[in-house]
């Protein structure tokens, strides 16, 4: 099978689970997401599962990437916040929806990694850092996205915190397996949390990851 057909059955699989964004399918498309992933794995690059990739981490599968980006409500002006780079993967899917993608990662052979790759595709929006994820990016705060692609406890505040009034952050959270996908926005009364569904994610690891309390109100 071709990429080009791979690409148009994952499409329909998404449209399947309940994926409408047009913008969302048409990066999930465009974006060839083999060259995010190991030769030996590249034969299942477009199978809806999540794969190996490497220093033991795995890259989500594809309907977990659409659905989370679905829940940022992209229109194309945003910054965008992402902890957690992998692969590089979901950096790329952010790229042709936003104006700048901000990616963390703490291992920094993945981060070089990634950014290789992407820069070899030519995604000149997203900029790649290496750091503790779970403490966001206060340098270039607020944003009006944030996405955090591992699980934790509870939602660390100063994520919330680095939104922009009326900012979405679409985070896993829970203590053990199944976590849920929570979407949070921030609002002017408050933060609005919606659970999204369950999923699995490795956790998030760092200052903020397992301590940090959210104030559900």
């Amino acid at each position: 099978m071709n990429r080009e057909h791979a690409q148009r059955r994952l499409v329909e699989d998404l449209q399947g689970f309940g994926i409408c964004d047009a913008r969302v399918l048409a990066a999930m498309e465009a974006v060839p997401r083999e060259v995010f992933v190991p030769a030996e794995v590249r034969h299942a690059a477009y199978e809806d599962r999540a794969l190996p990739i490497e220093e033991g981490q795995t890259i989500s599968q594809p309907y977990m990437v659409a659905l989370m980006t679905e829940q940022l409500a992209l229109i194309g002006d945003e910054t965008v916040l992402e902890i957690g780079t992998g692969s590089g993967y979901q950096a790329a899917i952010l790229s042709r929806l936003a104006r700048r993608v901000i990616s963390i990662e703490r291992i920094p052979a993945l981060s070089e990694s990634a950014r290789r790759v992407l820069d070899e595709l030519g995604y000149r929006n997203v900029e790649c850092h290496i750091g503790d994820g779970s403490l966001g990016w206060p340098e270039d705060a607020p944003y009006e996205a944030i996405i955090v692609t591992a699980g934790a406890p509870s939602v660390p505040q100063n994520l919330y915190d680095q939104l922009t009034d009326g900012g979405r952050l679409v985070i896993p959270v829970g203590t053990e397996q199944p976590l849920v996908l929570q979407r949070i926005e921030k609002l002017a009364d408050g933060p609005r949390i919606t659970d999204v569904c369950e999923c699995t994610f490795v956790p998030l690891i760092g200052e903020a990851g397992w301590g940090s309390k959210f104030d559900e109100g």
